[in-house]
């Protein structure tokens, strides 16, 4: 060997020393194959360690030749880092490449006799299950040092059993293959260790299942995982466990980086600081260079910190490297060039500094050492004429990590209005009149503060002045105040969100805005406080129907079939955010009226969808598959069930409190049994799905329903049966229906179901609605159904003469335009058959002037007229207003109307003038 590198290697450590004495032969022989000045690719440490180990059955010497091979490594890299043969990325890299190596051959051998014993992990659903192992801190980030531990946590992708004859759980099966792999690595032998291993990273630490399902993991994260989790899990990284492994860690990303713009990581992080330095306080570790002031952790803290905050929009800060990461600060501008530059070269030597301590005698150790002895052995490795002057430029370093530390975090306070506490409170005063004033007083005074924790006070008490800044610059100060209040109370206890609102000023304006124009909003988010999270990260464009089916399905991938509440939770806030999104962009984007409507059928489609798939696999899950009309089995790729939307719904024109019109059909032979192990008829099968999706969509919980669903419009209304075959529905609707039913048809469309099944009831209706009709007859029974509706829904005579028009209900109004297009198919489709294709308003009349049956210019005045009606009727229910108005300010609208209505359904009917 190389006599002045080996002195070097030997005085930089004295567990160097003990190696070369235990295997000076090997350690020779790797040395005169030049490998102490190679670097070893991630490829080559892997065929490094199966060589190594290859056909060892034996487990003590398995044990043994990891250890040897392990120290046989720890010289190499002692001896590249003496004698600056490396640096600091490419040894950190090696070394956790050298864990995932370890970690992937002690998963294969710790495996074997456990299959023996016990069978393949095999779950519910038939898939042979694998042990996910996650690498987190240093190790997930491929940052390792020279004597770290490695922290670990373990995770399965689905339940089930073994299959052989000792038979358990996967997860009991999973914790012993846990176990098993620990000791293989962590346990201490004559020839040492090749891992400490620390599982109190997984959720709830110590004492908790060694291993966690999936499923498990989400729920923790979503309902328990806490702050400094979300630091801990930025560097998490796959090691064993492929596409699923993947999937695993994918849904661990929105826990980690939130979608909006997150503040409160700031005081999170000064949090954790101030944690972490009355750790070092009580532990008197000043000296250690990577919790003491200036150090490593401070460095890694202000990446972090950044990346918690703009992660969610910013893609490239996910990086799980420090450097990496702290680069893209600067390029995306976050750090100035020169800040960046102080902290990758202060990070860069205390790493060093790191090596240099841990070579001493293989010790997770950050602190200085305090015998002389040592501390030569350090200034002497890393280059300095003494202690002293390497302590100065320790220092040096320390500092400039400390002063952007201080600056970026602990500086990075709550800013304050620009005008002093006691003037906002006086301007506010000007503009409430007694009754505010009052409820503002009861609002400081009442139970609900007294009761909060000090830290929640304070939060309020930051929050407030922002609060009163931005409603006194709206043109409705009042109004957004009395309206926001009830926010403010419901999330008290959850500042999380005043801290949010603090820090992101445009939030708070847009959220006093739309206090101004919707109170339905206000009272959405204060019913739901949970729906702030989507508030707060809206982009306020129209929610894609692409985006909606893949987020709801991503949503409900992850929880068991039988875990019921978590299903309904996640398909309530699902419709309940998105159509939150979608008044956003109305009131705040002004999108168009038909954009608008589209959107929220498109909610309602997906929900319906997502619903319909739950409960017909639920129902299969206990009974089996039935089969269909033509003997084939039904299964969950070939529903042979759909739902048939009926009026708003069906028309795609739905407003925001809008229920859903909804018929149920099936393609099953009723006669035959569903192949389960609990077989029922397929006609029981049916209406046992239907009820199921109505049980999910309807029933009442903490987060309220998915939407009211009516279904008075099936065969025989609510005489009927729930659900109804394709052929008994065709037979009702060609012998038995009213012609009132055929209008209703007119609005009807399959949004959930087979494909084939869809396009089979798309053939019926087109059958049904384009039978020849006496123009007299459809006019006639047209007419009776509107008056009907009139007298019951319309606006009272009295009204009427107090200048009151029902905007729905009432003569000229969007019931009489929605009627005219109804009688346009149902009179004129017999001979022009395209009149029955769409089942929107919008397209039925604007076919109807192509066929010739309505002029161009009288489509057009009532397409207007329909659009302006039904864009009022949405600015209402955003209001919480009734759709009763102004007669006056609609003259000119109701009068085309009622002029069109008098021309084609009733020609004894007066116009608006009279």
């Amino acid at each position: 060997m190389n006599a002045e590198q080996l002195k070097k290697t030997l005085r930089a450590s004295q567990y160097a020393e003990q190696v070369l004495s235990l295997h000076q032969p090997i350690l020779e022989q790797d040395y005169a194959f030049d490998q102490f000045q190679q670097h070893l690719s991630t490829t080559q440490i892997q065929q490094y360690v199966h060589e190594v180990l290859d056909g060892i059955q034996d487990e003590q010497l398995w044990m043994k030749e990891l250890r040897v091979l392990r120290a046989r490594l720890m010289f190499r890299w002692i001896w590249q880092d003496a004698n600056q043969l490396t640096d600091v990325v490419t040894l950190t890299r090696e070394l956790s490449d050298f864990a995932d190596a370890s970690i992937v051959v002690a998963k294969e051998f710790a495996l074997k006799p456990l299959i023996a014993k016990h069978g393949e992990p095999v779950s519910y659903s038939g898939k042979v299950q694998d042990l996910i192992v996650i690498g987190m801190g240093k190790l997930g980030a491929q940052e390792l040092n020279l004597s770290s531990d490695i922290d670990l946590i373990f995770a399965f992708d689905e339940q089930g059993e073994t299959s052989g004859r000792k038979c358990i759980e996967i997860q009991q099966f999973c914790i012993l293959w846990g176990q098993k792999l620990i000791y293989l690595l962590d346990h201490i032998t004559a020839d040492g260790f090749v891992f400490r291993v620390d599982m109190r990273l997984r959720p709830w630490g110590d004492g908790s299942a060694l291993a966690i399902s999936h499923v498990a993991l989400e729920k923790y994260l979503s309902q328990h995982g806490r702050e400094w989790e979300r630091y801990a899990w930025i560097k998490a990284r796959i090691i064993t466990g492929g596409k699923v492994g993947d999937d695993l860690l994918g849904m661990t990303r929105p826990f980690v980086f939130r979608k909006y713009v997150d503040y409160t990581a700031f005081e999170a992080m000064r949090e954790m600081k101030a944690m972490i330095e009355r750790e070092v306080a009580r532990r008197n570790i000043a000296d250690d260079i990577k919790l003491g002031a200036g150090g490593i952790r401070e460095v890694e803290f202000i990446v972090q910190v950044f990346q918690l905050i703009y992660g969610g929009s910013k893609l490239e800060l996910q990086d799980r490297q420090c450097l990496v990461s702290l680069r893209h600060l600067g390029e995306v501008g976050l750090l100035d060039h020169q800040s960046v530059l102080d902290l990758e070269d202060a990070y860069l030597f205390l790493r060093r500094v790191e090596h240099a301590i841990q070579a001493l005698n293989d010790q997770q150790t950050q602190s200085l050492p305090s015998e002389p002895e040592l501390r030569q052995r350090i200034t002497d490795t890393l280059g300095f004429a003494d202690w002293d002057s390497f302590l100065e430029f320790l220092n040096q370093k320390r500092r400039k990590v400390t002063f952007q530390f201080e600056h970026l975090i602990k500086e990075k306070g709550l800013e304050s209005p620009t005008e002093s506490f006691s003037q906002l409170e006086s301007q506010l005063n000007d503009v409430l009149d007694d009754g505010a004033k009052n409820l503002v007083h009861e609002f400081w005074y009442g139970h609900a503060i007294k009761k909060l924790p000090a830290k929640a006070v304070q939060r309020l008490k930051e929050f407030w002045p922002h609060l009163i800044e931005a409603i006194l610059q709206s043109d409705k100060p009042q109004v957004a105040l009395l309206r926001l209040m009830p926010l403010v109370e419901s999330v008290l206890r959850r500042t999380v969100y005043l801290v949010m609102l603090i820090e992101s000023k445009g939030a708070l304006q847009r959220l006093v805005k739309m206090a101004t124009v919707s109170p339905w909003i206000c009272e959405e988010l204060t019913h739901y406080p949970v729906l702030l999270d989507e508030f707060l990260s809206m982009d306020f464009e129209l929610p894609k129907r692409k985006d909606l089916e893949d987020s709801l399905r991503q949503q409900l991938l992850r929880i068991e079939l039988d875990e019921v509440e978590d299903l309904m939770r996640v398909l309530r806030l699902f419709k309940k955010s998105n159509v939150l999104t979608v008044a956003a962009s109305d009131v705040l984007a002004e999108s168009p009226l038909m954009k608008v409507s589209d959107a929220l059928t498109d909610i309602a489609e997906v929900s319906v969808n997502a619903t319909l798939q739950l409960a017909y696999q639920i129902t299969a899950k206990k009974h089996g598959y039935p089969v269909n009309a033509d003997g084939q089995r039904c299964s969950l790729d070939q529903l042979a069930f759909s739902v048939i939307g009926y009026g708003k719904v069906g028309g795609i024109e739905l407003g925001y409190g809008s229920d859903l019109d909804l018929v149920f059909i099936h393609y099953m032979d009723e006669q035959s049994d569903t192949d389960g192990m609990k077989p029922i008829s397929s006609f029981e099968f049916a209406m046992r799905v239907a009820q199921k999706f109505m049980s999910l969509m309807t029933t009442q919980t903490l987060d309220g329903r998915v939407y009211e669903i009516d279904t008075r419009l099936r065969p025989s209304g609510e005489a009927g049966l729930l659900v109804t075959s394709l052929k008994a529905f065709e037979q009702y609707q060609l012998k038995s229906a009213w012609l009132w039913e055929h209008q209703a048809l007119v609005r009807a469309r399959s949004i959930a179901g087979a494909k084939d099944l869809i396009e089979k009831f798309e053939s019926l209706r087109c059958q049904i609605l384009t039978q020849p009709r006496e123009e007299a007859h459809v006019r006639e029974e047209v007419l009776k159904m509107r008056q009907k509706m009139k007298d019951h829904l319309g606006s009272s005579k009295e009204q009427q003469k107090d200048g009151i028009f029902h905007l729905k209900q009432d003569a000229g109004g969007i019931v009489d335009i929605e009627f005219m297009a109804q009688y346009a198919v149902l009179a004129w489709s017999g001979s022009n058959p395209d009149l029955a294709h769409y089942s929107d308003n919008v397209r039925i009349l604007e076919d109807a002037a192509k066929a010739g049956c309505l002029s161009s210019d009288d489509a057009t005045a009532l397409i207007q007229a329909y659009l302006s009606e039904r864009a009022e009727s949405h600015r209402l229910a955003l209001a919480n207003q009734t759709m009763q108005v102004s007669a006056a300010e609609w003259f000119d609208t109701r009068e085309v109307v009622c002029k069109l209505w008098q021309r084609l359904i009733d020609p004894g009917a007066t116009s608006v003038a009279g």
